[in-house]
């Protein structure tokens, strides 16, 4: 598939600009005109100031998914009550797919009401679409269940933040402070394969005398940049920093002034950390004491320091409070606000930032306004030109959906951008959910593993034929232009929304010209929201290397590191230390199941797999998933050449290869999620889920795992 440029100033002979899909880094990317099937070579561009020229290789391979020969050209259905793997298709139009669609669903809520319906987004879309599903959610089909995958990614983040700062950035800083920093913790997260081209800050501040801490069972391609690995055990990050507070606190290391004039909860840090002398939690967790006093130390004592934080520390029933409690140790020592200083939650998808700050969530509207709030009801009402009343309220989050479909409450779903049947944990309950669906519409780039399930499939926009702005891990908005053409009957997204709105009888809330009237009205929707777009515009955009957020006004110049002037977003403008009781994960270790599954993302994979599994360049380098488990371990098991392990949790059983390595924790067993089908690993991961963010607990369940013999498999063959 080839496909011509679509940028009014661009001919063959010249470079088309765009983005790469992948990471929330959103490296500047040119295509170059080339003699190969696909017509267009990548190149890095070094006109955007993220990625300092850099692309990694899912950047340079990214064209290929994208001119697939899979991928999805023109609608498909199947009749309803006959889906599911296997069932064949037809082909179909747009008018008459959208047609359809829009019958079934009016027929659906007529006879179960409203929430009988429900939208599952994505993290990768545009923030103008990501806007849009969840007006359309809401106006169009007047439903309050609405959420989106990033539920899966940032949700614990966002919640301690809220509660920290009073609003959720993933970085209150820009890129470019971390070469400043002195001190640099990494808790949970592997940078050099999920962001790669985030690494050279890193380098650069190793150059100007940082010491890097990296804290994680696994000793990864980020740890081989640090000076210090503590292996910690999945589930013990808030007792391994209340033993650094503890140190803070006890030698007087705080900043006091910092801490008396913009934060309260000093006190009930004092008595959370009392018993978390470096003695006590090196029994927990085999750090020695020595070593914890020197981390604290350290970062307390250095002029600037940056806390970065991940998924590894996120995605467990405990994922809110182990995150505020890296928040406390900016704040007391005062680490915040300043250059080379302060906190991120390091953005996994490459929108995920602008994808919870529009109204995909549950329980938000643009803006990251609350809807049950009745201000920001009526506000974001008035943009649309409805009665408030008429918004609906707070749904629930992304895996509660599937709940609500086996409860028997939602009958059909409509998925734009994600695939779920992977990205869930205990994916078999997802699965039977999928088969329930009265309707089930997907769309998508291929015929995913949710698509299977699908009553219609749609083709979607790839990233190269979306025009919109995206918002990276910074809070940096920039503008993406579309590149190529939309190649056979495949539309943009908005249009899509626009024109199924339209035939809902809700068309006259929809009209829009351009990706540039959609982000024209967000930024209206937003003013005066946390999240505050209205200072920006396309034109804006175009001229510059982005703008950050809160942008309050056209001529303001956004905010690239929060807090300067010591305010946080709370009524009485203070930051809130929290004194954190560290908890236990949903399932502990026990005779039955005595080790630990944690689950992650690889280097040359992204998400789910529908992408990436479709690059040969980047598949070949790990064709399937391969367990990694320490020496002790496959000592126990005696394990051989060409054996494989037979992981068992409650939830299910799985056969995988196996990688013998001591860079793991000698508890834990890693496995990569980026696969479907009997490759799934999330077949077996916990489906509990934190009381306030609602984040599944991906990176801790117990697990038995057994040797599966080499001459078994031969025999089964």
């Amino acid at each position: 598939m080839t496909a011509a440029p679509i940028q009014e100033d661009q001919q063959l002979n010249q470079r088309v600009k765009t983005h790469c899909c992948y990471c929330s880094m959103q490296c500047g990317m040119e295509l170059l005109p080339a003699e190969n099937p696909s017509g267009w070579e990548v190149k890095p561009s070094s006109s955007f100031p993220v990625a300092t020229g850099r692309l990694c290789q899912k950047g340079l391979n990214s064209l290929v998914h994208a001119q697939h020969p899979d991928r999805l050209l023109t609608p498909l259905r199947r009749d309803y009550g006959a889906a599911g793997p296997g069932r064949a298709w037809s082909v179909s139009t747009m008018d008459d797919a959208l047609d359809d669609i829009a019958s079934r669903l009016q027929h659906i809520q007529q006879e179960h009401g409203p929430d009988a319906v429900s939208v599952f987004g994505g993290g990768s879309l545009t923030n103008e679409v990501c806007y849009l599903l969840g007006k359309f959610a809401r106006v169009a089909l007047r439903t309050r269940y609405i959420d989106y995958n990033g539920r899966f990614c940032m949700s614990s983040a966002a919640a301690a933040g809220m509660r920290a700062f009073g609003v959720d950035r993933g970085l209150t800083i820009p890129l470019d402070d971390i070469p400043l920093a002195k001190y640099i913790i990494l808790a949970g997260t592997n940078i050099a394969e999920c962001q790669p081209t985030m690494t050279p800050y890193l380098v650069a501040a190793k150059k100007n005398g940082a010491v890097i801490v990296t804290i994680d069972p696994r000793q990864t391609m980020t740890s081989k940049l640090g000076d210090v690995h503590v292996s910690l055990q999945p589930g013990f990050d808030s007792v391994f920093v209340n033993a650094l507070l503890y140190v803070i606190l006890e030698e007087q290391l705080y900043d006091r002034h910092y801490v008396r004039d913009h934060t309260n909860g000093l006190e009930d840090i004092r008595a959370a950390v009392r018993g978390y002398s470096p003695e006590t939690v090196s029994g927990y967790t085999a750090v020695p004491a020595e070593l914890i006093r020197a981390i604290a130390r350290g970062f307390a004592k250095a002029e600037t320091g940056i806390v970065l934080t991940a998924r590894g520390v996120e995605q467990q029933v405990n994922g809110v409070e182990h995150t505020l409690n890296y928040m406390n140790l900016c704040l007391l020592t005062g680490k915040m606000g300043k250059p080379g200083c302060g906190f991120g939650a390091v953005t996994g998808q490459a929108n995920g930032q602008g994808g919870r700050e529009h109204g995909q969530k549950a329980d938000q509207l643009p803006g990251y306004r609350m809807i049950d709030d009745p201000a920001a009801r009526e506000h974001v009402a008035g943009v649309w030109g409805i009665d408030p009343a008429e918004l609906p309220g707070k749904g629930v989050s992304a895996y509660e959906l599937f709940d609500r479909v086996l409860d028997g409450e939602i009958k059909a779903m409509i998925v734009l951008g994600s695939n779920p049947l992977v990205s869930c944990p205990n994916s078999k309950r997802v699965k039977e959910a999928l088969e329930r669906l009265e309707l089930l519409v997907v769309v998508d780039l291929f015929e995913t593993e949710t698509a299977e399930y699908a009553h219609w499939l749609l083709p979607g926009s790839s990233f190269l034929e979306a025009e919109g702005t995206l918002t990276n891990l910074e809070g940096r908005v920039f503008h993406r232009p579309g590149a190529l053409a939309s190649p056979g009957a495949s539309m943009p997204d908005y249009q899509l929304i626009s024109q199924l709105a339209e035939r809902l009888g809700r068309g006259e809330y929809f009209r829009y010209e351009s990706p540039e009237d959609v982000f024209a009205e967000l930024c209206r929707a937003t003013a005066g929201g946390k999240a505050d777009y209205s200072g920006m515009s396309y034109d804006r955009l175009r001229g510059s290397g982005g703008l950050f957020w809160p942008c309050p006004a056209p001529d303001h110049p956004g905010t690239p590191r929060m807090f300067e002037d010591g305010r946080y977003y709370h009524a009485d403008g203070r930051a809130r230390l929290h004194g954190i009781t560290p908890g236990l994960p949903a399932e502990t270790v026990c005779t039955e199941y005595p080790y630990i599954l944690t689950t992650g993302r690889l280097g040359n994979h992204y998400l789910s797999g529908a992408q990436t599994r479709r690059t040969p360049a980047l598949l070949k380098k790990a064709a399937v998933p391969v367990a990694e488990l320490h020496p002790v371990v496959a000592e126990r098991l005696r394990l051989r050449l060409g054996d494989r392990v037979r992981l068992t949790t409650r939830r299910g059983s799985l056969v995988f290869e196996v990688k013998i390595t001591e860079s793991i924790h000698r508890s834990t067993i890693f496995v990569p999620f980026h696969w479907g089908g009997e490759l799934s690993v999330n077949q077996l991961t916990s489906d509990a889920l934190h009381p306030i963010s609602r984040m599944p607990e991906f990176k801790i369940c117990t697990v038995r795992v057994e040797r599966v013999a080499r001459e078994s498999l031969e025999n089964k063959s």
